[in-house]
């Protein structure tokens, strides 16, 4: 392998590669695992069709499992290390996951998800159904990977309305693929959005923006991995790595900004060059302040797991334009239009629609029902956000056309939570909306119908928390005694919420609801 990882290795043998302040590795000893662990795979009978997942708190041997699926040429399926055993046992088999690399904590719930798959652990004993990769790692050969090998694009699972999470083809945008390591290899020191300097990973390694760094380890990029957030810790790492480049979202900007001014001034963050912030609208006044203290070195992504990053806005552009996610970047055609598809001209709100102009067709994995409704006019496909273009065709977000929540930039499908509330058998209906919050931006409210014996909120929130992850359980619950639903039997969740909040602001105000 005269190219990636292994000539990284030979050219800085004793420099960092990775660490997460626990663990550490050069490049010699990065790339020798990487090729342990993909012989390994390689060996596996790991099947046409079949996958590796990747279920992991963030670490460095997080960064390892998910480069070393990449160079044997398998798919890797990302999971939330937070989701229940019921919840990963579905996509385990829509996803046709052949084995699981995971941590010790996370190994138990793999295991108990399914029996079949073969389950690979870091930090954990040999037992019953896991196996150790320490001990895989010292059996299998360093041999350098066949660079003929062609990266496979991983799958993604987004849950969807009716509470089943739905798998996606990563796009070609977001994992430059390619027929070989050596062409993906190149791609990637290409591609415009990869980072570039000393990068720090923040967010969650399951999500596509971390794993974008991830790869920037190929071409040379060394990588600083944040185990769990903290925000002066984050500053820290910053200061004593001379970060360059990371990517946030907006609820790390509040959480940064919430900080003591002393703590904030103990740190010097002028090594950051880019920040590059997703998951979320970014409230203007929030932004502004990260502005001020960080320079303009922030850069805006737009887009959806389905279609990629659609818009791209930098600290000057939207200085100008305040508020906006900016404007189509090449190989998209943005509009806004109609739920009958009709487009609709600058000012005018309506559905966010994105056709690509290189031939990407946005699809759902094992869903072609869902892919067919995705889609609004021949290969315009909806995000799923309502929004307008201004005259100039940046792009200002106002309302999001699906249930979806957004807290602290993690999205949220209350259908899952309303389908588990709905199981209790003191609850005889209910909607989960998404309101204000000045941390998360969001966050999930249930407004339950009960019976003559109502159960009690901290009842209902154990019901939630023994079944789900524990982002996806609602933090408060709220008692009606109207009926949810509409004539047609539908949760207009809309009506619902500006109920609600009208409510909520009259009994602040000393009226009554």
């Amino acid at each position: 392998m005269a190219y990636g990882l292994a000539a990284l290795a030979a050219r800085a043998p004793a420099a960092v590669a990775v660490t997460d302040e626990v663990t550490e590795w050069t490049w010699p000893q990065l790339n020798s695992m990487v090729n342990r662990l993909a012989n390994w795979l390689l060996s596996a009978g790991i099947g046409e069709g079949q996958r590796v997942a990747v279920m992991a708190e963030n670490s460095a041997h997080t960064a390892l499992a998910h480069l070393a699926v990449t160079f044997a040429g398998k798919s890797v399926v990302p999971i939330n290390f937070q989701l229940t055993a019921a919840e990963v046992r579905h996509i385990l088999a829509d996803g046709a996951v052949h084995t699981v690399l995971c941590s010790a904590r996370t190994a138990p719930v793999a295991r108990a998800a399914s029996s079949t798959v073969r389950v690979i652990a870091w930090g954990a004993e040999e037992s019953d159904g896991v196996w150790a990769l320490e001990q895989i790692l010292a059996t299998m050969p360093e041999t350098e990977i066949s660079d003929r090998i062609a990266p496979a694009a991983p799958l993604y699972y987004t849950s969807g309305t009716t509470g089943v999470p739905k798998g996606v083809r990563l796009p070609e945008q977001m994992f430059p693929g390619g027929d070989s390591m050596v062409e993906h290899v190149r791609r990637i020191e290409q591609s415009p959005v990869r980072p570039t300097g000393k990068h720090l990973i923040v967010g969650p390694m399951h999500h596509t923006g971390p794993i974008g760094g991830v790869r920037g380890l190929c071409v040379g990029v060394p990588l600083v991995v944040l185990r769990k957030f903290d925000a002066e810790t984050v500053l820290r790492l910053i200061h004593e790595h001379r970060i360059e480049t990371t990517m946030m979202v907006p609820t790390h900007f509040s959480r940064l900004l919430n900080l003591p001014a002393d703590i904030r001034n103990r740190f010097d963050v002028s090594s950051i060059r880019t920040i590059v912030h997703t998951g979320a609208a970014c409230p203007v006044h929030v932004k502004r302040a990260m502005i001020d203290w960080f320079g303009p070195v922030l850069r805006e992504a737009y887009g959806s797991t389905e279609v990629g990053t659609v818009t791209f806005i930098d600290s000057e552009q939207w200085l100008a334009h305040p508020g906006s996610v900016g404007k189509a970047l090449p190989g998209y055609e943005l509009s806004i239009r109609d739920e009958q598809g009709k487009v609709l001209g600058p000012g005018q709100s309506g559905l966010v629609c994105v056709r690509s102009t290189i031939g990407a067709h946005p699809e759902y994995h094992n869903d072609p029902d869902k892919t067919r409704r995705g889609y609004v006019a021949d290969e315009v496909f909806a995000v799923g956000e309502i929004g307008y273009l201004d005259a100039e065709g940046y792009l200002y977000l106002t309302d999001r056309a699906s249930d979806m929540v957004v807290s602290g930039g993690v999205n949220i499908y209350p259908a899952e939570s309303e389908a588990v509330l709905r199981t209790h058998p003191g609850v005889l209906d209910v909607a989960v909306i998404g309101i204000p919050h000045a941390d998360l931006g969001e966050q999930l409210c249930a407004l339950v119908l009960a019976d003559a014996d109502p159960p009690s909120s901290a009842d209902l929130a154990q019901w939630c928390r023994d079944r789900l992850a524990h982002y996806k359980c609602p933090s408060l619950f709220e008692f009606v005694d109207t009926d949810l639903r509409t004539a047609m039997g539908k949760l207009d969740k809309r009506r619902l919420r500006a109920w609600y909040l009208s409510a909520r602001d009259s009994v602040a105000a000393g009226g009554a609801v």
